[in-house]
């Protein structure tokens, strides 16, 4: 646990609220937690609850309390006010009752809502989604809502944090425990095998007193009463192994661990990896049900995204392959459980993933093949199944990011227009499905890449402006959803930089400068959230970029310091990850441009090489790869412009250019273009960079590095008036509703 640095000091331990038609509820948990004596053990450990103290007393019941008051309101908020914990008594009844409502509403209002327990008592939670069961609802509406930061409810859905005595659930023991543990913020775990323990020890006691009474009692009579004791203490053994299991699993997968991807604090997910690693291996797959073997993996999955997410690779092919021996076992013995073949090939994709990160790229396209084809064979029994539809749509976008990264861009805008269809056919079923819609923006995404690689100016632009308002859209729903908010930086970023490519410098500007501004509040949340660190440092670069280009080199120098500092760090962290690899060397040659750009030529020199020593060794691995290839030949570029040697300088400029001319797969991408007509007029080679020219400006490029070569050059390059009409209706999409 962890210690709080300053704990409130509070008159009650927990505050009840509760319908007075559930007052034998209210009855029984007021008398056992107040009754309940916390193991020795525990006492006086520092948690961030407090210092754990021997009882939980006083509990305050505002029914009893309150019978006298005159102003209701006032002492509810007083004794709210005064009490560590909130316990909701949930039912049907409590779910329909007003001042239940409120003093869950004045609790959140306190910003104190993660203190919030539930004992569910009757009805079913969430059942007010159900159609024909709105009745049997148990959660009043400020329990189901996060709240705003005016005070008041929004639309934005939390699952409540419960106990559940009903019959065939945790009963009303381990529903009692479960309550004290998350009052006393320990494990459930810990606080149930204390109780065990000392359980076994009053039935010891007990025992050991039977024997001496009944000291004469038959030798047969004796045994038989050490074989019920064994039998106690073997059901004693297997009900520990299932709670230890259940508290474990519950603790991955429950709400703890959504809060902790919604705010992107993965360094507390990290704290617990290597306990539930350990913990998990040291389970036998016999000694469990199928049920919980597929709890443990899609714990090990979740432990697995946790790694890959920090930039953990080695460890997250770990988790995720422990994960998928498991789940290879339950979908084989069940070739007709959708959710089992679902899960199998959703653990292939994440090992392709990782593949992908570690720029093993035969090797993710083979995992993504794989889960492909897992989920094709389910779709033949399931054809209507949407679960099923959504990971394939997954699996299309995987796919299409590996035959993009190979040069196969026909291939991948198949696979791409294929996400799309899927990810509509999703969004038409359940329009407020946060998750597919967020998907159907990435196939907008997609098809985005792909125009522009084609040199469709105006439909990369709607296709990013698509992407971008669905991504803000969901964004708005819940701004507190960091995992959200990086998606939309993410869409903001590369409409920004599409629209500069485009002429429209100063909203490339501005979008850039969002995105930077919202990765900034993200990195802070969470220091060790690599992805944070990778958007604030890339996005910077791309910034500098823009501002060097537009006569700013002090704020551009500003801006490529912070990203080469975190790309440094990055790089360390992990050497195998190639696409930090190419983005601090991105890095560095931007830096080289602003030195160049500031009369330092030997400063851009060495700078230029220390990029290219990256670069040059990805691009050989990975010919294929746009975003190495326009980062190494432009790179070279740069070199070639600040090298006093003029064969070299022209030896690197052709050596560019036949790269560039080589190419077979897009070739009309107008980056592409623009690096051939720079490197043609540095080649005294006018009459053949001419028709470029003259296709870029036709396809409405008019990026502003671009624009200053020509400049140089005296060649003419006006505004094209017919596609600065397109591009400002493609831009208009991000406004739609």
């Amino acid at each position: 646990m962890t210690p709080a640095a300053t704990v409130p000091t509070f008159r009650y331990r927990a505050f009840i609220s509760y319908s007075h038609r559930d007052k034998a509820w209210a009855d029984w948990l007021h008398r056992t937690l107040e009754a309940y004596v916390v193991p020795r053990r525990l006492v006086g450990q520092t948690t961030a609850a407090g210092v754990i103290p021997r009882r939980l007393a006083p509990i305050f019941r505002d029914r009893d309390e309150l019978a006298s008051a005159n102003d209701l309101d006032l002492k509810v908020n007083a004794a709210l006010a005064q009490s560590a914990n909130l316990i909701v008594i949930c039912s049907p009844r409590s779910a329909a009752s007003r001042w239940v409502d409120e003093e869950v509403l004045a609790f959140k209002r306190m910003g104190r809502g993660e203190r919030i327990f539930c004992l569910i008592v009757d009805g079913e939670p969430n059942a007010s989604a159900m159609p024909g069961r709105e009745a049997e609802e148990c959660f009043v509406r400020a329990l189901r809502h996060r709240i705003g930061a005016d005070g008041a409810l929004s639309d934005a859905c939390v699952e409540p944090i419960a106990a559940d005595a009903r019959p065939g659930r945790d009963g009303k023991t381990n529903a009692r425990l479960k309550l004290v543990a998350g009052m006393l913020d320990v494990d459930f775990d810990a606080l149930k095998q204390r109780e065990l323990q000392r359980r076994a020890r009053r039935m010891a006691a007990v025992a050991a007193l039977a024997l001496t009474i009944m000291a004469v009692t038959t030798v047969l009579a004796i045994a038989a009463v050490i074989a019920r004791n064994a039998a106690v203490v073997s059901r004693q053994a297997a009900e520990r192994r299932q709670k230890q299991a259940e508290s474990l699993v519950n603790f991955m997968l429950g709400d703890l661990n959504d809060k902790l991807i919604q705010v992107g604090r993965l360094d507390i997910m990290q704290a617990v990896d290597d306990r539930a690693m350990s913990y998990f291996e040291s389970l036998p797959i016999t000694d469990v049900t199928d049920a919980a073997l597929g709890q443990r993996a899609k714990a090990l999955e979740k432990i697995g995204s946790v790694r890959l997410d920090q930039g953990h690779l080695p460890a997250a092919l770990l988790s995720y392959r422990a994960a998928l021996k498991i789940a290879a076992k339950l979908a084989d013995s069940e070739p007709a459980d959708t959710p089992r073949q679902i899960a199998y090939a959703r653990i292939w994709a994440f090992i392709g993933l990782t593949h992908w990160r570690q720029g093993r790229m035969n090797a993710a396209q083979q995992d993504f093949e794989s889960a492909r084809t897992i989920l094709q064979r389910a779709q033949i029994l399931a054809p209507d199944d949407l679960k099923l539809v959504f990971q394939l749509a997954i699996i299309d976008n995987d796919i299409g990011h590996v035959l993009e990264a190979h040069g196969q861009f026909d291939i991948a805008d198949t696979r791409y227009r294929s996400m799309l269809a899927l990810c509509k056919r999703l969004v038409a079923a359940r329009p407020d499905n946060a998750g597919w819609l967020q998907y159907l923006g990435s196939a907008h995404n997609n098809l985005g890449k792909l125009a522009l690689q084609r040199g469709e100016l105006a439909t990369a632009v709607a296709q990013y402006a698509a992407d971008d308002a669905i991504e803000t859209r969901l964004s708005a729903r819940d701004p507190r959803d960091n995992s959200q908010r990086e998606s939309m930086l993410l869409s903001r970023a590369i409409l920004g930089r599409t629209l500069a490519l485009a002429g429209a410098v100063a909203a490339g500007k501005r979008d850039l400068q969002q995105a930077i501004t919202i990765a900034a509040q993200l990195a802070q949340v969470d220091p060790h959230n690599s992805g944070f660190q990778e958007d604030l440092a890339l996005y910077g670069v791309q910034l500098s970029r823009l501002q060097r280009l537009d006569g700013d080199l002090s704020g551009a120098r500003a801006l490529i310091a912070r990203s080469l500092r975190i790309f440094l760090a990055l790089t360390r962290q992990d050497s195998s990850n190639t696409g930090w690899q190419r983005e601090f060397a991105e890095a560095q040659s931007e830096q080289a441009a602003q030195s160049r750009a500031a009369g330092h030529a030997e400063a851009a020199r060495a700078q230029a090489q220390a990029a290219l020593q990256i670069l040059d060794p990805l691009l050989a691995r990975h010919p294929d790869d746009r975003a190495t290839l326009l980062g190494t030949l432009g790179t070279r570029l740069l070199l070639a412009a600040v090298t006093p040697d003029a064969p070299v300088a022209r030896h690197l400029r052709e050596d560019a250019l036949k790269t560039l001319q080589a190419q077979k797969n897009g070739r009309d991408d107008p980056r592409l273009l623009a690096l051939q007509v720079e490197a043609l007029l540095a080649l005294r080679r006018q009459a053949e960079a001419q028709p470029i020219i003259r296709r870029l400006w036709q396809g409405g490029y008019r990026d502003a590095a671009l624009v200053n070569v020509l400049q140089r050059q005296r060649i003419a390059y006006p505004v094209n008036a017919s596609f600065q009409q397109k591009l400002q209706a493609a831009a208009s999409a991000r406004l739609r509703p």
